[in-house]
């Protein structure tokens, strides 16, 4: 009996000095994990993920093709460069202006140009990538460019009354799982006189880039690829039209090309 009771003693005493050696947290984090745990800075996580997966293909430049569409002579012929009269300016479109003439602004086409190819070069690598791009007008006068511009590349279009959360809200919308488009192009950013069309804040709200076509009168901190031109004129809608047509068949055409070739 007292052999017994002198080892509980020395058990405790050794349990007492135990608890006063170690840390409890540095304990529980050793049961924790047992293993040295070795942190990888971000240069080396990332070399690490540029050795171990597969090399991407190279992507095709369209830029050489997209300035060969159109030159300052062409936007100029295509009345882009008239806006709306002095009183109508929006102030975010001030940079952009050449200057005014007659109660009229006038645009600054060799920034218009510039904007173009931008805008142009970006749509054309997401028709390459086999992206969904989305027309947009509420224009009545160039609707029918709109829709026929889409169905000639393959492409939709949306020229009627917006219903408010047709993006945010689409699977109730469409009674089912949508896929939203990769790319909405804007012909004309108005819906009103006054008033933003309603699916250029839906899709920012989304992260669905837009690219736009921004009179004097429009906002243009709301698209993405802005280009500042006219969007009344009919021979300036048919021309940024067969440009965004031209530049999304040559996306696809080059896709074609490098899937029959082994590249992708």
């Amino acid at each position: 009996m007292l052999g017994s009771v002198r080892r509980c003693s020395h058990l405790a005493f050794a349990r007492r000095a135990y608890a006063t050696l170690v840390d409890p947290q540095e304990e529980l984090r050793r049961q924790l994990c047992p293993m040295p745990v070795t942190l990888q800075t971000d240069a080396e996580l990332l070399r690490d993920f540029k050795l171990k997966a597969p090399p991407s293909p190279p992507l095709p430049d369209f830029k050489p093709f997209v300035q060969s569409l159109v030159s300052v002579q062409d936007l100029f012929e295509a009345r882009v460069h008239y806006g709306h009269r002095d009183g109508r300016l929006n102030p975010r479109m001030k940079g952009f202006l050449f200057g005014s003439r007659l109660g009229h602004t006038v645009f600054d086409l060799d920034q218009t140009l510039s904007l173009l190819h931008d805008a142009l070069n970006f749509t054309a690598h997401v028709a390459y990538r086999q992206g969904v791009i989305l027309f947009l007008s509420r224009h009545p006068p160039t609707l029918h460019l709109v829709e026929r511009t889409a169905q000639e590349c393959g492409e939709y279009s949306h020229c009627r009354r917006w219903r408010k959360g047709l993006f945010t809200n689409s699977e109730k919308q469409f009674g089912a799982v949508t896929r939203l488009p990769d790319l909405c192009i804007f012909l004309n950013t108005l819906d009103t006189v006054l008033e933003d069309h309603w699916a250029i804040g839906e899709a920012g709200r989304l992260a669905i880039p837009t690219v736009g076509i921004v009179d004097s009168d429009c906002n243009p901190s709301t698209i993405t690829y802005p280009v500042p031109g006219n969007d009344d004129s009919i021979p300036a809608v048919r021309l940024y039209a067969d440009l965004f047509k031209r530049t999304i068949l040559e996306g696809k055409a080059r896709r074609t090309k490098d899937e029959e070739g082994g590249k992708l």
